[in-house]
């Protein structure tokens, strides 16, 4: 890493080591704004995995009960049809704020690691920009979990990096996804996310209010991601904005009360 983002890292560092808490002042430059009208999904595109952009496979996202619902009463085998749904404007220092439940459908033959278990990504490339046979969108994910056995611990809120890099604790980390300190929540509850993002410096994971997460200088790298156009994957290049998009991967899940605000 440059020296200049050595400097930086420990200068958000020390800022971040005083710890986030959201009664904190945020310096907002503009108002909340509703993602989710409550009715269709106006204003968000789906990208799924073997299709083009735009193609809502077997209405795989839909409205219901205003929440967007991800369902896939249409699939026969999955065949890794790993999709995303993103709003049409980008961002780049926001606060995002959702509330999710799982719910307790799954596809088969979906990978078993997708089991309770979705996400919503952000800094993400423009969905025009994914190619049809591209598995995963360059993009860092705000991972999303639900208790899986009875006794064990299974954190939500986590961070997973696919086509990307991310600091935490003073170095590039070359883990793909790194869990937060959140507890395990059953499958059937309601709970509230929310990304506060500043740029490409310090990234905030809060779950139910609580701070669980705090990593710094998403970037372009790592693998994960599969089929890209090569022209978009130069890594080290810092990610300063991008898309927000919610995923797909097998697993029944709801999404309500979407907004967000730009910071500065």
């Amino acid at each position: 890493m440059p020296i200049l983002s050595f400097i930086l890292y420990f200068l958000t560092l020390g800022i971040a080591s005083l710890g986030f808490h959201k009664e904190e002042p945020i310096q907002a430059t503009s108002d909340w704004q509703v993602l989710f009208n409550g009715k269709d999904l106006k204003g968000w595109t789906p990208k799924i995995h073997h299709h083009e952009v735009g193609d809502n496979y077997a209405n795989t996202f839909r409205v219901q009960d205003g929440a967007i619902a991800v369902n896939y009463d249409g699939y026969g085998e999955f065949e890794d049809r790993f999709g995303h749904l993103f709003y049409e404007k980008p961002f780049s220092s926001f606060h995002l704020v959702w509330e999710y439940r799982f719910t307790d459908q799954f596809v088969p033959s979906a990978p078993s690691y997708t089991y309770r278990n979705s996400g919503v990504m952000f800094h993400s490339q423009a969905p025009e920009t994914i190619l049809k046979e591209q598995d995963w969108p360059i993009s860092v994910e705000y991972q999303m979990l639900a208790r899986e056995k009875e006794g064990e611990a299974r954190p939500t809120g986590n961070m997973c990096s696919p086509g990307t890099d991310i600091v935490y604790q003073g170095k590039i980390d070359p883990r793909h996804c790194i869990d937060s300190s959140s507890p395990t929540f059953a499958w059937d509850t309601w709970v509230k996310a929310e990304l506060i993002v500043f740029g490409d410096s310090i990234v905030h994971h809060l779950v139910n209010g609580d701070t669980v997460l705090t990593y710094s200088f998403p970037q372009v790298g790592g693998g994960v991601a599969n089929r890209y156009d090569p022209k978009l994957k130069e890594d080290g290049k810092p990610l300063r904005s991008g898309y927000i998009g919610l995923q797909s991967e097998g697993q029944g899940v709801l999404f309500r009360a979407l907004k967000i605000r730009e910071l500065k």
